[in-house]
Formats: structure tokens, C-alpha cells, sequence
């Protein structure tokens, strides 16, 4: 089985390779959409190939991202592209690829240009010229140096491990990340539940993909957002109090939940700020919980320890093996747990129809499933197997359809909502009858070495 990172721009189309892939035994690893995203993540994921579109979004090409890929990690490149004129070619041949595939193209077109590629890799690697490279002399018993080669141990990848987080909205957190890692999964999580428990809202960020989830919320003034921009943090805290003003004449208490996205950290002191009038809304105003999350490639020590004082809670992600998965509904485990990332695959894949049905409080596409689902759990489930679900619901008159676009979404019907309510209940009550003593028993599941 190969590792696959797949780079397109249009996300349909990398879903649809990752279906293909998926078919063929091999495992899709990540997905990136511009040439500076698939550096970092061919850097943190260390696939065996790479599938490349050329033309994206972004000061690095298709082309430019394969060139840093190959000359630094010497993975190989398989562009897949629309465009095949003349200038294109001899562009593409400067990066010595392993293939080229024109769109569109079918399944037996990319299952051919996999195996070849993969084949060549292979025996370029088993070639007298680069053996050198990946054997050592051998030391007879008298220390003496032998001619014969031999084989080092296999390395041993480091196993991928996924951090669970339940009852995670309680308070105020601080997540400190690097790049690659990303926070849109945690976001769009948090805001759901915020709008379950009929929080105000109030979202800032750099740059974000998640207010186009919530456009009903945003026009109903559910959810704030706020765009921050260079130089123009010092208008946070007006936004804030603007919109506190103006809930408290409405005569409702409600909760407020906090959302920051810091990516760029230039001003600091002004974040730090920022934190701090944060958490002194607590004691003056209804509950505030909330996340602040900062990029901190360039913080220093000191600088990481000013702006998480006062912050009780504090979640760092950087490790390349790591992803965070959120959960909707808290089972009783312990609010952090680490677990190998084969284990919610596993449960992702065996528990699918339940935990779709769980996802369907909107109306979602097949596309829409696929998508929450990786970005939630770090899964990626082909989408026929979302549709086959969909279809039988469908049937069953759980679910009915509606057209947006291009899109076909899926609603669930009156008798359908009670259906996934008393279904996902029940599955929730199984696992609690069967597991639910476990992490009371003493057998910490926190460690998962």
C-alpha cells in the first residue's frame, strides 16, 4: 500500500482522486490546494508519491512545489493537469516527474501511472549507483571492514497518534500551533455548539475558510465576524463592546463564546490585550467561553508565557504525527485522551451511518459529509460510501432532497429528525453501556503507547 498526498486546487476534484486512490488499496495521506501547502505537507506527512496539479492559487506553481518536493525529499511527482501545451511540456521536464496525466482522465489511466511510478522509484532505489546510499560496509569479527553489503533495519515510521477532546468548551483555551497544522476543524466545531447552546458568537481571524458554513448565522446576527487585518487589532475590542452594547438592550442574558485566530502575531502586545479584556467579560457579563489560537513559529519563550497568562488551559499542536479530533457528544472518558490514529479509523468506519446521521442538523451534501468527516476525525471515507448511506436513507424516506446550484443536499424530513434523534441516542447508550466504566477502572488510556 502506497501513501498517497494528493494537490488540487478544486476540491472535488482531489475527492474523487482520493475515491480512486482509495479503490486501489492505497491511502490518501492529506490533500493541499496550493504548491506552498503541498511542501509542508509532502514535509509533514512523507508520502510515497505525490498526484500534482500545475496550475493553482498562490506564488507557487504545480511545477515549482514538484521541484523543492523531489530535490528535498525525493518523492515522486505525477502531475495531473488540464493543460499539455508545448511551453507546459518543457517546463515539466526540468523536474524530471514520473508522469503526466491530461484531464480528464479514468481510473485505469491514474491506476497505470501509480504503479509505474511507484516501480521506477523502487528500482532506483535498488540501483548499484544509489545502493551506497542506503547500505553499509559490514565489520567482520575482527573489526576489519568487509566488502559485503548489507541491508540497515527497516526505520520504523513513528505511529500516527490522534489527540481526543471532550467537554472542550468550558472556559476560555489558548492552542498554540505551527504550520502545517490547522484550526479550522476546531472552529467550525466550536461554532456549531456554540449555536446549539444559543451562545452569541463572535469569530476573528486572519484568514478563514468557515463563514461560508454559517452564512444564514452571520446575516441573522448570530455569529460576528470579524476580519483582522494588519496594523487594525486595536478595533477587536470596540467590536467586542459594540456588540455586548447592543445585546444587552435586547434584555437577554445569553452566553458569549470568544473565537480569535491569530496567524499573523506581529503585534503582540495588542493580542495580549486583547486576551485580557477577554477575561474580564467573565466576572462582569454572562458566561464568555471562547479559543485563542496563535501561530507560534516566530514567538519566543518568554513571549509564549506572556500571552498564555492567566489562560488555565493550554493545547500545542506541532507534532507532525498528530491530529486533534473534537467530539459532538462527550462519552465517558477523560477529557484528553491520546490514542493511535488507526484506532479512529477504525471506529470512524465501522460507526459511519450513525456518526453521518449525527452531521445532519443542515442540509449537507455527499461532498459536504466527506469533508466534516476528514476534518473533524482525520478520516477519509470515499464518497460512495457516504452516498450508499444517503441512498438508503433516502429510501426509507429519512432523509429527502433539495437542490442548490449544482449541488444535491440532503435534508432530513419530519419523521426522519425523530429517527436520527432516537438513532443516535441509542448508539450513544450503547457505548456507554458497554465502555463506560473503562477509563474509571484504572487503565488510563492517556498514554496509548
Amino acid at each position: 500500500m502506497a501513501r498517497v498526498l494528493v494537490v488540487d486546487d478544486e476540491a472535488i476534484i482531489t475527492m474523487q482522486i482520493e475515491e480512486k486512490i482509495s479503490s486501489m488499496g492505497h491511502k490518501v495521506v492529506g490533500m493541499a490546494s496550493s504548491g506552498e501547502d503541498a511542501i509542508a505537507k509532502a514535509r509533514a506527512t512523507k508520502p510515497d508519491i505525490v498526484l500534482m496539479d500545475i496550475v493553482m492559487p498562490g506564488k507557487t506553481n504545480g511545477i515549482a512545489a514538484a521541484k523543492v518536493i523531489h530535490k528535498e525529499l525525493g518523492i515522486p511527482v505525477i502531475f495531473i493537469t488540464s493543460y499539455a501545451d508545448d511551453k507546459i511540456i518543457e517546463e515539466v521536464k526540468q523536474v524530471n516527474p514520473y508522469g503526466y496525466i491530461v484531464k480528464p482522465f479514468n481510473e485505469l489511466e491514474l491506476k497505470a501511472a501509480v504503479q509505474l511510478a511507484l516501480f521506477r522509484k523502487k528500482n532506483e532505489g535498488s540501483e548499484p549507483g544509489k545502493r551506497g546510499h542506503q547500505k553499509g560496509r559490514g565489520v567482520d569479527k575482527a573489526g576489519d571492514e568487509s566488502d559485503d553489503m548489507t541491508e540497515p533495519e527497516a526505520s520504523i515510521a513513528p505511529e500516527s497518534k490522534t489527540v481526543l477532546l471532550n467537554n472542550f468548551y468550558q472556559g476560555l483555551i489558548l492552542v498554540l500551533y505551527a504550520p502545517p497544522q490547522t484550526n479550522e476543524a476546531i472552529y467550525k466545531t466550536s461554532i456549531e455548539y456554540g449555536l446549539t447552546n444559543s451562545h452569541h458568537i463572535f469569530f476573528a481571524y486572519h484568514q478563514s475558510r468557515i463563514p461560508k458554513y454559517f452564512n444564514k448565522e452571520i446575516r441573522d446576527g448570530v455569529i460576528i465576524p470579524h476580519r483582522l487585518k494588519w496594523g487594525e487589532l486595536d478595533t477587536v475590542i470596540p467590536a467586542i463592546e459594540k456588540h455586548r452594547a447592543a445585546s444587552r438592550e435586547t434584555g437577554k442574558a445569553r452566553s458569549w463564546q470568544i473565537l480569535m485566530d491569530f496567524s499573523d502575531t506581529g503585534d503582540l502586545a495588542q493580542i495580549c490585550a486583547i486576551k485580557g479584556h477577554i477575561l474580564k467579560m467573565a466576572p462582569e457579563d454572562s458566561p464568555v467561553s471562547g479559543i485563542i489560537a496563535l501561530n507560534i513559529e516566530r514567538l519566543s519563550r518568554e513571549q509564549i508565557e506572556s500571552v498564555s497568562a492567566g489562560i488555565t488551559k493550554v493545547i500545542v499542536l506541532t507534532g507532525d504525527e498528530t491530529s486533534v479530533s473534537i467530539a459532538n457528544h462527550s462519552y465517558p472518558l477523560e477529557s484528553l485522551s491520546i490514542v493511535p490514529q488507526a484506532m479512529v479509523d477504525e471506529i470512524v468506519r465501522k460507526s459511519l451511518e450513525p456518526l453521518i446521521l449525527s452531521i445532519l442538523n443542515r442540509p449537507l451534501s455527499g461532498y459536504d459529509i466527506v469533508h466534516e468527516i476528514h476534518s473533524r476525525h482525520n478520516v477519509l471515507i470515499p464518497q460512495s460510501r457516504i452516498y450508499t448511506i444517503l441512498y438508503e436513507l433516502e429510501g426509507q424516506g429519512i432523509l429527502e432532497v433539495k437542490t442548490s446550484g449544482k449541488s444535491k443536499l440532503y435534508v432530513p424530513t419530519e419523521p426522519g429528525k425523530v429517527y436520527i434523534r432516537q438513532k443516535v441516542n441509542e448508539f450513544k447508550f450503547t457505548f456507554q453501556h458497554i465502555f463506560g466504566g473503562v477509563a474509571h477502572e484504572g487503565e488510563s488510556i492517556r498514554s496509548a503507547k
